[in-house]
């Protein structure tokens, strides 16, 4: 799972030369620093040679300002190879997840992607950090210690060196139980992120409705579960700096002891001890910085781990065109005995063998029950989805075979649910084309009759929009989405049910500017409303994911039972 995170070091990898580079001078620097003050004590003090002291004395300060330069500078590298190494894994993130098709999202869902962009890249960040700085110092370190202490006294090393196989059991011990602990953990924060997000969009809905302790006793038993699941997994890591301690002070303990009796034998000097102490502790001290680095990447595996599903799931629906293949030419649409279903493994269909030509320019109004699979359809004219059986052309071509970018280039959707975004209405408008002149936006807001009460704001074209377009209602909403659509200048709009907010006369205006100005554009408008769809050239009727009966308003009026049912209910419902 790390080897998939590693093309993501490569564009700092100047840092992650001069962070280790640095730290070995300042290791080999800080090295020499007891040896010189064990001749202070068994040579300068006992001699009462001042001269020396103090030229070993200045020795030893300018020695220690090298060593905090140095630390310094590779502590500043590190962080940019570590900052810059989770930037980069944020964005591969980003990018692959702009990659998926809707099924990849939904299989992973929003909140656990967000999780994974966030609180698992900081932890692979954190132990990366803590590796470029450590990984080298460590063991640099470890050898040169222990080197510079058999060189004083060789029979001391044995007492730290008997203890390095009782730290590697115990560490093993650690990592084995905690890492499917710390899974379990950061599952916990994609349920508590799912809860926090749920919350946040619906708040409206959440007030109004007065649930806000409902929500709040929710958030609590996410929150609650989180928490016991880090402890948990905390709990196992709390005995690694215990153990090193207690290793640590036991080595200083029995060094000392069996350094002593040396002291009192002649066999070696105070000095000596001191230095060979401070090396102990260097080694001992450096053991315990593997350790940490070691229990940070058991906590950054579990992350790691996520982050690599994440990088290596294969969007269900990719390009298969050359990029040399021609645009769509023209919105003709044709459905071939198309059957589609959500999940491969589900027995049933959501379509079941569609048939359906479109000609270029045609309006075409689709209506039917809630269930009926309207949405599902015009979804695999831009390959929002693939189909499982049959197959869509667009311009008498497979949309399968067409580059997604070209085909979805050339095709406008306004959804149910209209999404602006946080900018001004202006830079709303030009998602459908960067390019677009004040005059162009104006044209399709006019078209979509938007125009009259975006002037109507104190700054025009130019008003701020909160997140999610907030501060417009939802018929405004719907009018700014078509608007945005039109500005694409596609070969194909589809309406799914995109003025259900709009009232009867707007959406006639809309409509006949649709028809006036847009008549080489092949438009397909899903509503529930029959006076939506009336004037259409053809209208389908959709009855459980099959076509019921295609064709004119008058035809279907005398042909078709279910529509005129619709029709009859809704003619009532305004006659009441």
């Amino acid at each position: 799972m790390f080897r998939q995170l590693t093309p993501y070091m490569r564009k700092y990898w100047w840092a992650m030369v001069i962070a280790p580079a640095t730290i070995i001078i300042e290791v080999l620097v800080e090295i020499r620093i007891p040896i010189l003050m064990a001749g202070i004590v068994d040579q300068g003090i006992p001699g009462k040679d001042i001269g020396y002291v103090m030229k070993t004395g200045a020795v030893m300060v300018l020695m220690a300002l090298l060593s905090l330069v140095l630390g310094t500078v590779s502590s500043r590298f590190a962080s940019i190879a570590g900052m810059g190494f989770g930037s980069e894994i944020r964005r591969g993130l980003f990018n692959k997840v702009q990659e998926y098709s809707f099924s990849n999202i939904d299989k992973f869902g929003t909140a656990s992607l967000v999780t994974r962009l966030t609180t698992d890249v900081s932890n692979v960040q954190m132990a990366f950090m803590m590796v470029v700085r450590m990984i080298v110092r460590a063991p640099v370190m470890l050898v040169s210690a222990t080197v510079m202490a058999y060189y004083i006294n060789s029979s001391l090393v044995t007492v730290f060196l008997a203890a390095i196989p009782f730290l590697a059991v115990m560490l093993a011990i650690i990592a084995v139980t905690a890492f499917p602990r710390f899974q379990a953990m950061l599952k916990k924060y994609d349920v508590m992120n799912g809860s926090v997000q749920e919350n946040l969009i619906s708040i409206r809905v959440v007030k109004a409705f007065v649930r806000s302790g409902y929500e709040k006793e929710k958030f609590k038993n996410a929150n609650d579960r989180l928490m016991k699941a880090s402890v948990r997994a905390e709990k196992i890591l709390q005995f690694n700096m215990p153990i090193m301690q207690l290793t640590m002070y036991a080595c200083i303990v029995a060094i000392m002891w069996y350094g002593g009796g040396m002291i009192m034998a002649g066999s070696m000097k105070t000095g000596e001890l001191i230095s060979f102490i401070s090396y102990v502790t260097q080694i001992l001290m450096q053991l315990m910085m593997l350790s940490m680095i070691f229990v940070s990447v058991v906590m950054s595996r579990a992350s790691a781990g996520r982050i690599a599903e994440v990088l290596s799931e294969k969007p269900d629906i990719a390009d298969s065109g050359s990029g040399k293949d021609p645009a769509v030419k023209d919105g003709s649409v044709r459905f071939e005995d198309v059957s589609f279903r959500y999940q491969q493994s589900s027995e049933d269909n959501i379509l079941s063998h569609i048939n359906l030509e479109i000609h270029s320019g045609e309006t075409i109004g689709i209506i039917g029950s809630t269930g009926s699979a309207k949405s599902t359809l015009v979804q695999l004219i831009p390959r929002l989805y693939d189909v499982t059986g049959g197959r869509v052309l667009v311009s008498g071509k497979d949309v399968r075979d067409y580059r997604i970018h070209d085909l979805r280039d050339a095709v406008s959707m306004v959804l149910q649910k209209n999404v602006l975004f946080s900018g001004t209405i202006r830079d709303n408008l030009k998602w459908g084309s960067e390019d677009a002149s004040d005059e162009e936006v104006e044209q399709a807001c006019r078209a979509a009759q938007a125009h009259d009460f975006v002037m109507s704001f104190p700054d025009g074209y130019d008003t701020y929009l909160g997140q999610g377009g907030v501060n417009v209602s939802g018929g405004q909403k719907q009018r700014l989405c078509i608007a945005r659509a039109l500005l694409k200048k596609p070969k194909i709009l589809i309406l799914d049910d995109s003025t259900s907010a709009v009232d009867t006369a707007t959406e006639a205006k809309i409509r006949e500017a649709l028809r006036l100005n847009h008549r080489d554009i092949t438009t397909i408008i899903i509503a529930q409303r029959i006076t939506s769809v009336c004037d259409a050239d053809r209208i389908i009727v959709m009855n459980e994911g099959e076509i019921n009966a295609v064709g004119t308003h008058e035809e279907l009026m005398q042909s078709n039972e279910i529509y005129r049912e619709v029709y009859d209910s809704q003619q009532k419902g305004v006659a009441d």
